[in-house]
């Protein structure tokens, strides 16, 4: 006997669909898994057998071949529980091989019976929209994840004695006793949570930083403040998160999908409604921060994605997990290369890092400060050259005086400094419109010779602020993308002189 059962699996961060075929024949009993599977995944057969023999199926004598086609793709980390049921007992004859077909299977059976959700089924259950599937049957724990896709049925089942029942029954018993599980994605786009988790307003002075952080808002680019413990560094880095334009259907979908893959969303959210908020201790270990891993899994810049990567203490970070910044802070991807393959992840973060001036933090105040101007320069080199020259805003963050937190003056609001950036990312819009590109920050060389054309006195500005500050090509063009969002800020369509200027003062020097 033989049967046809379609599972799924994710590698990296693409989705595959998978044949589970089962072969029953005569001869000396035994159970082989054969297709490229890994150790970790031929377990799946003592589960299946012990599983089966508790819901009251005996598996009869002979021998049993379970090949997951294709073969030339590795199957590590991928979970055939239920899908490898299915084509035993289909084998067995308890099920007819015209109730698998069209039906995508994914499982992770204990041996009780009982079904447990996996990791990945958004992504999978995508892919068999596209390929045209009917009907998913999934853990009653992912059944809201998948109906997340659209597009198809899905079916949430608790235990294999369930899944038995549903193949048996006819289209309106299903129906009946199984009804679909729809979501609408805009209707859960609308009534999400938009309240910031910080307001601006509550944040005392500092205008200098917060008009820096709608700046890095408003096109995407890289922050870096700098100044003494207290001055409110991290505070307004989760204010950041509040201004910041809510997710679009396709980004809310995307940022899901890697969670998804991750194992990470949220119990009855099957859906991330808000830009995700990482903000990683400085002890983070290196694999952690970018992901992999036997199974590769997205790291903390992935989950960051589309979204805020606060490293608070920046320079306290391995200076390894810094340098793998280099690569997705200027292509918004990572690569992550092993013995047994390559894997790319998405991981088109907002970086916003924070630090003291100095080990002690008090630098300049030499009446606090006692660090050695060596001790200074090397604690501010911890942070390496190549990071640095991505930074396109870096900016001071004073002690706030007394007499401003004693004020009753308050700032503006995060909802009102939302609205300007809502503004400029709607005439970033309008500019990149079918080319692919979304921000400022993100222009290629020819879009930002096409975007950023200087006039006569604004390029004659551009020459003294290049020599003064002796920067290099990519210092340049990050220049001016900053000085497009400045512009796109106040609503003009050059970059003017005062444009140019203002994002000058946000550049420290380097390449």
């Amino acid at each position: 006997m033989f049967s046809l059962v379609t599972s799924g699996a994710v590698i990296g961060a693409s989705s595959h669909l998978m044949q589970v075929e089962t072969d029953l024949s005569s001869g000396l009993p035994g159970f082989s898994m054969v297709g490229f599977v890994s150790e970790q995944v031929k377990e799946a057969g003592d589960r299946v057998r012990v599983s089966l023999r508790n819901c009251g199926y005996t598996l009869p004598t002979g021998k049993i071949t379970v090949n997951i086609a294709p073969a030339d793709l590795p199957k590590r980390g991928m979970v055939i529980d239920l899908p490898v049921a299915a084509g035993i007992l289909c084998c067995m004859g308890e099920l007819e091989q015209i109730s698998l077909d069209g039906v995508l299977i994914l499982g992770e059976l204990g041996l009780g019976g009982e079904v447990r959700p996996v990791r990945g089924v958004l992504p999978i259950v995508e892919e068999a929209v596209r390929c045209g599937f009917r009907t998913c049957l999934l853990p009653q724990g992912n059944v809201l994840e998948g109906a997340v896709a659209g597009g198809i049925r899905c079916v949430g089942i608790r235990d294999l004695p369930e899944m038995i029942s549903y193949l048996k029954a006819d289209p309106e018993e299903q129906a009946r006793r199984w009804p679909d599980r729809e979501i609408d994605v805009e209707q859960l786009l609308e009534t999400a949570d938009d309240a910031p988790p910080a307001d601006f307003a509550a944040v005392h002075g500092q205008e200098g930083v917060k008009r820096a952080m709608e700046i890095a808002a408003a096109g995407f680019h890289n922050l870096l403040m700098v100044g003494p413990p207290g001055s409110g560094k991290s505070m307004m880095a989760k204010c950041l998160a509040g201004i910041l334009p809510p997710l679009s259907r396709e980004e809310a979908l995307e940022v899901s999908r890697i969670y998804s893959i991750a194992g990470r969303l949220p119990e009855g959210e099957p859906l991330i409604t808000r830009r995700p908020f990482q903000a990683p201790h400085h002890s983070v270990t290196v694999k952690a921060f970018s992901g992999g891993g036997a199974v590769p899994v997205p790291g903390i810049i992935s989950l960051a994605h589309r979204g805020v990567l606060f490293l608070d203490e920046m320079p306290e970070f391995e200076k390894d997990a810094l340098n793998i910044l280099r690569q997705p802070m200027e292509d918004r991807r990572i690569v992550i290369s092993r013995a047994s393959g390559s894997v790319t992840f998405p991981a088109g973060f907002l970086l916003v890092g924070a630090a003291n001036p100095c080990p002690c933090g008090y630098y300049p105040d030499r009446n606090r400060c006692r660090c050695t101007q060596v001790e200074i320069e090397r604690y501010q080199k911890r942070i390496p050259g190549p990071v640095i020259d991505r930074i396109d805003l870096c900016v001071d963050v004073p002690r706030v005086p007394l007499d401003s937190i004693l004020g009753e003056a308050k700032g503006e609001s995060s909802a009102q400094i939302r609205g300007r950036i809502l503004e400029a990312r709607l005439r970033q819009k309008h500019r990149f419109a079918g080319t692919g590109t979304e921000f400022n920050a993100d222009m290629t060389n020819a879009q930002v010779e096409q975007y950023c054309h200087l006039g006569g006195p604004v390029k004659k500005l551009m020459k003294q602020i290049y020599e003064g500050l002796g920067l290099g090509a990519r210092g340049y063009t990050r220049m001016l993308k900053t000085a497009r969002t400045i512009a796109d800020l106040a609503g003009s369509a050059d970059i003017q002189e005062q444009h140019l200027a203002e994002a000058a003062g946000y550049r420290f020097g380097g390449q």
